[in-house]
């Protein structure tokens, strides 16, 4: 008897999952998967769903949406000569952003064909005979669900489709908000427990929904005031209750072995995007942020920043301002950790290649570290790595020293290539041989510390339940145990909590979502003071519009677009 595998090619880029045209489905028969058993036929089958992950999740796709668009990062036009993209990070900072922005459309784009490949997935499965389809199943729905939860997230819409002849539904608001729920608890019973971070566990799905409780007060009335039921509270604290209950995660004692190179082992990430290099290794979010002139590996004279985004002098200042007048680099690990010594040491100028690693969390002020001359590294006698004050030799200004400033705007000064204080909070992988490859560290999607804040705010929200909320925080804050101790929180209210999910979760994905909840987003920070309310939510791509034309009031554009 053959074996058909049913499989549906990705729809255009313009409209890869809204599907106005049919989808044309192929049938390979067993000429396709010959020496394939049943058991590889099914992981072939899900694990295109997954594999988009780390596009959705490249530097300037879902991140320029998640961070850029907020208080925590800014991306001048550096220099007058980089990252101008014809006005694109600058009008995403400042709440200017257009239909035709193409971090904007790629983000629509590469979750589109990850939800196509997830209906591709549940209606191909069926046809394979393996115990394995059932679980399989379930990840791809609740997969898809996710998918769903970052457009309405993001563009404040979802999509029904099962049928991959047919075109989509297309819900809103609360409707919206019960279709993804429903799909979470269709697939929840037949996930596994304490998968790969990886892949869709049942944790990962318990995670998933208190973040949709959480948020559901603002999908339901996406421009007003949003309304967070205790009912939804409840449901937060139960599925958070539901992850630390079951023992499989654990806190970090350093706070930057959560972001590393061999992270897939790391115990306090639930579900993450598998970055290592043997799979879909592209991980650019450790050079980004970085300057020219810094080249984190010995072995690769190639490799270095590309002087990109920043953090703004606002956000800097949430940590020197809570913890003045202690510099915040010596009361909080999450702020910073120094692996080069001549930082604090100035005569440790060699360094042997093999313990040579940049400094991690917010870089401030000089710069040390190897010198390229005539594209190689200068070394000391001994044969180690000459460590030495950086200049921005790359950009031939070499009278200008790499040194990072708390201000950062448009001005010329704040643009220049040193402005901003930056962030190298994901390792810088070992085997990067340009800076923008082969990605070791994996992509926190969800880890434990979020679930703990996630509660602790499900308290205050539900009941004003401060002391349970301050024992969540502290007990976050107390498990950073490998150098300095945070010292512990005496008071809690929701400002504070969102200072300190930001202290946590900084350059993670989270901080516009966060600032809508929070009712912070249409405040004025560095260099952004629109005051829209109908920016929380981005223009649906120009792309999707045009190639929907043909079907009356079928895509809509989301107001004061």
């Amino acid at each position: 008897m053959k074996k058909k595998l049913i499989i549906f090619p990705l729809l255009s880029a313009a409209l890869c999952w809204t599907s106005c045209t049919k989808l044309q489905e192929r049938v390979l028969d067993e000429s396709s998967s010959v020496g394939l058993t049943d058991k590889q036929v099914a992981e072939g089958t899900i694990a295109p769903a997954y594999a988009v992950l780390p596009s959705i999740f490249l530097h300037t796709n879902y991140f320029a949406l998640q961070e850029i668009s907020t208080d925590e990062a800014i991306l001048p036009y550096r220099g007058g000569t980089d990252w101008g993209d014809n006005g694109i990070y600058i009008a995403m900072h400042t709440h200017n952003f257009q239909p035709t922005d193409p971090n904007i459309r790629n983000t629509w784009n590469f979750i589109g064909t990850g939800m196509s490949r997830c209906i591709t997935a549940l209606n191909a499965l069926p046809t394979v005979k393996d115990p394995s389809v059932k679980t399989f199943l379930a990840e791809a729905r609740a997969l898809r669900a996710y998918y769903n939860m970052l457009t309405l997230d993001l563009w404040g819409i979802a999509f029904i489709k099962d049928d991959p002849t047919k075109n989509s539904t297309i819900i809103r608001g609360n409707e919206a908000v019960e279709y993804i729920k429903s799909e979470l608890l269709k697939a929840e019973p037949d996930l596994e427990s304490g998968l790969t971070q990886g892949r869709m566990s049942k944790e990962a799905c318990w995670g998933i929904l208190a973040r949709l409780y959480l948020n559901a007060g603002v999908y339901r009335n996406i421009y007003g005031t949003p309304a967070f039921s205790a009912d939804d509270m409840s449901k937060v604290i139960e599925y958070c209750d539901k992850i630390t209950g079951a023992n499989k995660f654990f806190f970090s004692a350093e706070y930057f072995n959560i972001f590393d190179d061999n992270n897939d082992t790391n115990k306090e990430i639930v579900f993450a995007v598998d970055q290592r290099a043997d799979l879909n290794g592209h991980n650019r979010m450790a050079y980004f942020s970085l300057s020219g002139d810094q080249f984190p590996l010995p072995e690769f004279p190639a490799a270095n920043g590309t002087d990109g985004p920043a953090i703004t002098s606002d956000f800097y200042k949430t940590w020197a301002n809570h913890y003045a007048p202690v510099d915040p680099a010596k009361a909080d690990p999450r702020f910073y950790k120094e692996n080069l010594t001549i930082y604090s040491h100035p005569e440790d100028s060699c360094v042997p290649a093999a313990r040579f690693e940049i400094n991690r969390g917010i870089l401030r002020g000089q710069q040390y570290g190897l010198i390229r001359k005539n594209g190689v590294f200068l070394k000391c006698k001994s044969g180690d790595m000459f460590v030495g004050p950086l200049f921005h030799d790359t950009r031939n200004k070499s009278d200008l020293p790499v040194i990072f400033t708390e201000k950062v705007d448009y001005s010329t000064e704040g643009s220049n290539y040193p402005s901003g204080y930056r962030v190298s909070k994901y390792q810088f992988s070992r085997k990067s041989q340009s800076g923008r490859n082969f990605g070791e560290a994996n992509i926190v999607i969800l880890r434990l510390a979020d679930i703990y804040l996630m509660r602790a705010e499900a308290k205050l929200r539900k009941n004003n339940d401060a002391n349970g909320a301050l024992a969540d925080v502290n007990a976050v804050r107390a498990a950073r145990t490998s150098r300095q101790l945070i010292p512990a929180l005496t008071a809690m209210d929701l400002d504070i909590l969102f200072r300190e999910r930001g202290f946590e979760l900084y350059w993670e994905c989270l901080r516009r979502t966060d600032m809508i909840r929070f009712g912070k987003y249409e405040g004025t920070w560095t260099e952004k003071s629109n005051a829209d309310a109908q920016k929380r939510i981005f223009p649906i791509p120009q792309t999707a519009i045009d190639a929907a034309a043909n079907i009356k009031d079928y895509m809509i554009q989301n107001k004061g677009y």
